[in-house]
Order: C-alpha cells, then structure tokens, then sequence
C-alpha cells in the first residue's frame, strides 16, 4: 500500500536504505541531497521503503504544484524490487490530490503509461570499466583535436578547490545569462557542494592558465556507481585554451577502469550534446511528465507552470 507522508514522518535511515538498494538508485534522491535541495521534501512510501517517490512541492497564488528543484536531475519513483510501468502508474495515482500541477522529472527506470503528457530528455552516459586507452580512442576527431590543443597550452589541474571558487568562476561568465538564478540558488549550490565534500561523496577540480589563472572548473558528485558531473565554470580563457576537455579527460583517466559509469547531466542542447558524445558517451533519456488537475479556466491558462515555478 502506497502512503503519503509529510517530511516529519520519513524514516530517513529506512528511506536511505531504499535508495542505496534500489536498482535505479540515484543520489538526487538521498534524504541529505534532498534536504539541502527541498528542504520540505514529502514522499510517496510503499511498505517498509520498498519502494519510495520524494514529492518536490510548493505553493503560490493558492495553487500546489509540484515541480523539479535545481541540482536534481531526475528524481521519481525508486525500488528495490521489480519496477514497471504499473508500479510507476501507481506512484502517480497516488499523489494527493492538493497537488494540483504537477511537472516533473522521473528517472531512467521509469517507464510510463498512460493519459498523461510525456517528454523525454536527454542524458549522456561514459562507461568507466574499460581502460583509459581503450576509451580514448572513442573519443571523436573534434574531441582529440581539442585535447591536443589543450595539452599545448601548458594547463595544470588541481583537485580540492573550494566551492566558491568554481561558483565564482560560474557567476561571472554563463552565470550572467541566468535570469532564474539568484543568490538563493548559488547558496544551495554551496551548501550542496560543501555536504557532499564532507561526506566524501563530491570533488572539486580547478583548470589553471599558463598564468597561474583559474580558467575551469568542475564539481562531481560520486555515488550510487555513478560519477555525475554536477556543476562546472569556465571563462573566456577556458574556453580559448579547451580547458572542460582537458579537464573531463583527466577524470576519466583517473577513475578508468572501475565499475563507475560518468554521467553528463544531459544536454537537451544541441551544442552540450555533441560535446558529450566526442568523449563516446552515449545517450539516455529519462521522461518529464506533465498533469494538470486543475479546473476550467485556470486549466487553460498559457504555461501556468511558468507562473509557479517562480519558487
């Protein structure tokens, strides 16, 4: 039986458990990735945490909705036993009613159906198991031709860098373009970034110039077999110099082989994507679903998620 429970009354440990177990466990849904992303996380229990759906939820103009937070990629129902699209249907059934709006990102495993309105994403996936060599020589012409260049421009990487120094490095450059991005969301980003450096689940790794400059930057969070590629920052100079190759060829040197597999975080960009897939990453798609529950004439409204999702 699927239960609906409020933030004070999930067994965090019981919860964790689940998601460590899951087979399509993804460390988005831990109970401290989720605190620190949605504090007020709710969630949709099956049994004793056989299988769990974290609730991302919020309120404005009157209306609850549900929507994806920042720094979780793909959340959605995880289990530690057999999952379908019946038991994924079921989970969705099971949202209660208050929510009204709903426009979220399941996970990979996820298959669905039924009357609801899908869009699939985009994910890129590297397998790290065979060697460094082997997966160097998928790398594609354009990927080769930049590492070269990288490797004559005298760049040095430096794992450790604090937090603020990529975000910083973010802030100044792509950052300036953000116009849903605030300080609310960098000082999540830090407080993400500092918690998973804690609990030996992130790393840092900085791109310095011929001049001693930092010029990229990267943050990864490992967990669940997965090494996903949380954050980055680069400025003019990084990109002049191809220092996010450099960069993502140093990591998967270092963490190739092992049975980790390096996650992209998409792109649904054209551009991103085929920077992806010069390292052979290949692509993945998780769905985004859409429900709206709400009445006549608000129903109609043009993109009411737009209006609420201003968090």
């Amino acid at each position: 039986m699927i239960r609906y429970l409020r933030n004070s009354e999930i067994d965090s440990k019981k919860w964790d458990r689940c998601i460590q177990k899951s087979v399509n466990g993804n460390p988005y849904a831990l109970s401290w990735y989720l605190d620190i992303i949605h504090g007020e996380w709710e969630a949709l229990v099956d049994g004793d945490y056989e299988r769990v759906m974290p609730l991302t939820g919020n309120k404005r103009y009157g209306i609850h909705y549900l929507f994806q937070p920042y720094f979780a990629q793909q959340l959605g129902v995880f289990s530690t036993d057999k999952l379908n699209p019946e038991i994924v249907h079921d989970f969705l059934q099971a949202i209660p009613s208050h929510y009204r709006y709903i426009d979220i990102n399941l996970n990979s495993y996820n298959k669905v159906e039924g009357d609801y309105e899908i869009i699939y994403n985009s994910n890129y996936l590297l397998d790290l198991i065979h060697d460094y060599e082997d997966i160097m020589q998928n790398y594609s012409k354009n990927t080769k031709r930049n590492l070269k260049k990288s490797l004559l421009n005298g760049l040095v990487i430096m794992k450790g860098l604090k937090p603020e120094d990529i975000i910083r490095l973010f802030r100044e450059n792509r950052g300036k373009t953000l116009k849903n991005w605030g300080d609310e969301q960098y000082h999540r980003l830090g407080r993400l970034m500092y918690t998973a450096i804690h609990k030996g689940k992130g790393v840092v790794y900085g791109v310095y110039d011929e001049h001693n400059q930092l010029c990229a930057g990267a943050f990864f969070v490992k967990s669940n077999s997965r090494l996903i590629f949380l954050f980055s920052g680069i400025n003019e100079t990084g990109r002049h110099v191809a220092a996010m190759t450099y960069l993502i060829d140093d990591v998967i040197e270092e963490f190739t082989p092992s049975h980790l597999v390096l996650d992209f975080e998409g792109s649904n960009d054209p551009g991103l994507a085929r920077f992806y897939r010069g390292f052979g990453a290949k692509e993945t798609h998780y769905p985004r679903i859409k429900i709206n529950r709400m009445r006549f004439p608000v129903r109609q409204m043009y993109s009411v998620y737009e209006m609420l999702k201003k968090k």
